[in-house]
């Protein structure tokens, strides 16, 4: 039974949401299919499947611990640089899975670029940090590179701010700044999904907002999937939202309870662990 209380708080948490418009047109862009994944002998996740839609913005949310960051970063292979893990199942890209024998691994990468949860920009120019990218893929005349910076800066709303001074260091940016000229990085290779594990955890609200504003502006182009233990950032920011826990104490794998459109998981959600969490009963 929920309570007065309990649904107070949760139009409080949904009651100024920029929530976009769910594009129930777009065909799965990544389907995780029965994964698991072991770090020797400690299963981290267990038995994940969820599909994820092309050009809408996936909230993945639960308490420390659970494995969300892990589940994030095996979308694009980056548990793979970790030794001694294994994975079980799949998770198909465009319907590829990306865990066969033979996989192109810096492909994988390029099409699915990560933005971390602290700003991680280069100890190099704004020009050289947005280049480094395309650089690594070949592209090396001065006019191409010219306009892959312009137009990855402009997508990640840091143009206006920083195009008289591109040859400055990336560092002298403020926090926010810094954190959309990595996304300005990730954009520059012309990936397909972009991977954010908790990217305004790090910021102010004013710089959180921004963040938040220009993942609204790029899912028409991206698929973005998002980490994030602010539960009002995933009700504004998200169309669908993934709710993770430990399976128990004593194993403390990462398992999936409920998935759906963000608007059900915050007002009805069929799993009483969900509705504890959203509404601060635990984590």
């Amino acid at each position: 039974m929920i309570g007065q209380n309990d649904i107070m708080l949760k139009q409080s948490i949904l009651a100024d949401p920029a929530m976009g418009t769910i594009n129930t047109s777009q065909k799965n862009k990544v389907d995780i299919s029965e994964f698991s994944l072991h770090y020797g002998k400690f299963k981290a996740l267990g038995n994940i499947s969820m599909s994820i839609r092309s050009n809408n913005i996936t909230a993945i949310i639960g308490p420390s611990g659970c494995g969300k960051s892990t589940l994030l970063r095996s979308i694009n292979l980056m548990n793979q640089l970790v030794p001694n893990v294994h994975t079980e199942g799949k998770i198909l890209l465009d319907e590829d899975n990306i865990y066969s024998t033979g996989t192109d691994v810096v492909d994988i990468r390029r099409r699915v670029g990560m933005v971390f949860q602290r700003p991680n920009p280069f100890p190099k120019s704004i020009y050289e940090n947005v280049a480094y990218g395309p650089r690594l893929y070949g592209v090396s005349r001065r006019f191409e590179l010219d306009e892959i910076i312009e137009h990855s800066l402009r997508q990640a709303a840091l143009w206006d701010e920083v195009k008289d001074k591109l040859h400055q260091s990336g560092l002298t940016l403020s926090g926010g700044q810094q954190q959309r000229l990595c996304i300005a990085r990730a954009l520059a290779v012309e990936p397909e999904v972009i991977l954010m594990d908790e990217p305004a955890s790090a910021l102010d609200p004013v710089a959180t907002l921004k963040i938040e504003e220009l993942m609204q502006m790029l899912k028409e182009r991206y698929t973005i999937i998002i980490v994030t233990h602010n539960m009002q950032q995933a009700a504004r920011v998200s169309d669908f939202t993934a709710f993770m826990m430990i399976d128990n104490p004593q194993t403390r794998t990462g398992v999936l309870v409920e998935y759906g459109p963000t608007t059900q998981i915050f007002m009805q959600p069929k799993n009483r662990q969900t509705e504890d969490y959203v509404t601060g009963r635990f984590g």
